[in-house]
C-alpha cells in the first residue's frame, strides 16, 4: 500500500487471516471497494476450528464493503453464496451457475484448459498457461473481479490468457530432457487442494499415455481432521487410479493406508523426503508424469529439484 501513488488506479491485496477478526482488521487498513471469496475449504482448517468458522471469518471482507463496492462470490459454494446476506454491496457473482460462467472446457496434454468465459451474453476464449481444470474457477473468480472493477470481459480474457504464474512451486510444469514430466505444486497443500493436484496429474498423464506417480507429503494446519483428511486423499488417489503413491514420512500414512486399498494404485511408504527422492530418481523415467505435493513445512519443492536433475535408474 506505501508504494501506491496518486497515479496509482488499482490496488490489489489478499487479505490473510489465521483467525477471526483479522481480515476486518486489514479492511481497515486497505478498506475494499470491491472483494472476493473464492471458496471455504478446508486450510487452516485446524486453526478455525471448522469450515463454518472459516466462512465466518472470511465474511469480514464483504462486511467490510461500502454500498457502492461489490462483493464477488461464488455462487457454487453454499458457505460463500450465503455472504450475500452480510454485505450491503452490490453482489457479482461466478461459477457454473454465476453471472461470470465458463463452457468448453478442453485441456492440453499438460493440463491448461481452454474454455470460453461470458458474462451479460458475451462470451470470449481463453487459454491458460496455468495446469489443472481447477484454474477455471479461479480465472472466473478473477474476471468477475475485473468486470466489477470496470474492464471489459473481452480485455479480461486476452489478459487470462497472457497470465502467467507470479510464484513458485504452484502447479509448475517441467519437462526432463528425456521426456519425464514433474508437476511441482509443492508451495502448500490440503485435501481439496490435493484432489485437484491428483485431477490434474491424472489429466496429463491419460492426454500423453503416461504412468502417474504421486509424491505426497503431510498436510498440516488440520486438526482433528488430519487422519481423516489424509486418509481422504489417499481414497482419492485410489479412486482416479494413480499408478504409483509415494508417501513421504509417518505423518502422511493415512494417505498410505487409504491409497493402498485401490487394486490398481501401488504404494510406497518412505520415512523422508531422502528417501523418497531416492526412490522416484531410481524408478521414475521417460514414461512417466510425477506429481510433488504437500505442505509448506514439508518442503517437497527439493524432490521435484533433484528429480530434474537426474535419473539415478540404470
Amino acid at each position: 500500500m506505501l508504494r501506491a501513488t496518486e497515479d496509482t488506479s488499482h490496488l490489489v491485496v489478499e487479505m490473510g487471516a489465521r483467525g477471526t477478526g483479522h481480515i476486518a482488521y486489514l479492511c481497515d487498513v486497505a478498506p475494499p471497494r470491491v472483494a472476493a471469496v473464492v471458496n471455504v475449504g478446508s486450510a487452516h482448517v485446524g486453526e478455525f476450528g471448522g469450515r463454518e468458522a472459516i466462512a465466518r471469518a472470511k465474511g469480514e471482507i464483504v462486511e467490510a464493503l461500502p454500498a457502492e463496492g461489490t462483493a464477488v462470490l461464488n455462487a457454487d459454494d453454499p458457505l460463500v453464496a450465503a455472504m450475500r446476506h452480510r454485505t450491503r454491496a452490490r453482489v457479482l457473482t461466478f461459477g457454473t451457475g454465476g453471472d461470470v460462467s465458463w463452457r468448453a472446457v478442453e485441456l492440453d496434454d499438460l493440463g491448461r484448459p481452454a474454455f470460453e468465459i461470458g458474462h451479460g451474453g458475451s462470451w470470449h476464449p481463453v487459454r491458460l498457461r496455468q495446469t489443472g481444470a481447477h484454474q477455471v474457477l479461479n480465472a472466473a473468480a478473477a474476471a468477475a473481479l475485473a468486470v466489477a472493477g470496470g474492464f471489459g470481459l473481452g480485455d479480461v480474457a486476452g489478459a487470462l490468457s497472457e497470465a502467467t504464474s507470479a510464484s513458485r512451486w504452484r502447479m509448475e510444469v517441467h519437462e526432463r530432457a528425456d521426456g519425464l514430466v514433474v508437476v511441482n505444486d509443492a508451495y502448500n497443500a490440503n485435501p481439496d487442494s490435493m484432489r485437484a493436484a491428483l485431477d490434474a496429474l491424472i489429466a496429463i498423464g491419460r492426454a500423453r499415455g503416461r504412468r502417474t506417480v504421486a509424491v505426497l507429503g503431510e498436510m498440516k494446519e488440520l486438526g482433528d481432521e488430519h487422519d481423516s483428511g489424509h486418509r481422504a486423499v489417499g481414497a482419492d488417489a485410489a479412486r482416479l487410479g494413480v499408478d504409483v503413491v509415494v508417501v513421504v514420512g509417518a505423518a502422511a500414512a493415512g494417505i498410505a493406508d487409504a491409497a493402498g486399498s485401490g487394486p490398481a494404485t501401488r504404494v510406497v511408504r518412505t520415512e523422508g523426503r531422502e528417501e523418497a527422492s531416492t526412490w522416484v530418481r531410481q524408478n521414475a523415467g521417460p514414461e512417466d508424469v510425477v506429481l510433488v505435493k504437500a505442505s509448506r513445512g514439508a518442503a517437497l519443492e527439493w524432490v521435484a529439484d533433484q528429480l530434474l536433475a537426474g535419473s539415478d535408474a540404470p
